[in-house]
């Protein structure tokens, strides 16, 4: 069965920032990555919610403000919420310690007011 009839659509729509960027450049490489994470996505049971917050919850781990800056983005844009996106941080606390949290709660805070602010003026 097709990735897009089992729920992982691979889109040619880019992302915003360097990704797109890459994407652009080498769109090649982009879209044996998109079929890598399209691939890995359904090589088990967890569900999109699940596997979005996995995703962001080890962007965090890896202290890369541009991943949960993304994972973040596009978990608000696939309906999760900011309690779950916020907990997710909670979470970190007591595994990457009291600093990591507090920065990564600031990094999907972006994200958050970001979706908020969306269509007002800058």
């Amino acid at each position: 069965m097709p990735f897009h009839e089992k729920g992982f659509l691979m889109t040619n729509e880019l992302p915003p920032s360097g990704a797109g960027r890459f994407a652009a450049r080498f769109p090649d490489v982009w879209h044996a990555y998109q079929a890598l994470g399209a691939s890995v996505a359904a090589s088990g049971p967890i569900d999109a919610h699940g596997r979005r917050l996995v995703k962001l919850a080890m962007a965090i781990g890896a202290a890369s403000e541009g991943a949960v800056h993304s994972h973040a983005r596009q978990a608000l844009e696939e309906g999760v919420s900011a309690e779950e996106i916020r907990q997710v941080c909670n979470l970190a606390i007591t595994t990457l310690g009291f600093p990591a949290a507090m920065a990564a709660l600031s990094w999907v805070n972006d994200m958050i007011a970001d979706q908020a602010n969306e269509g007002e003026p800058r």
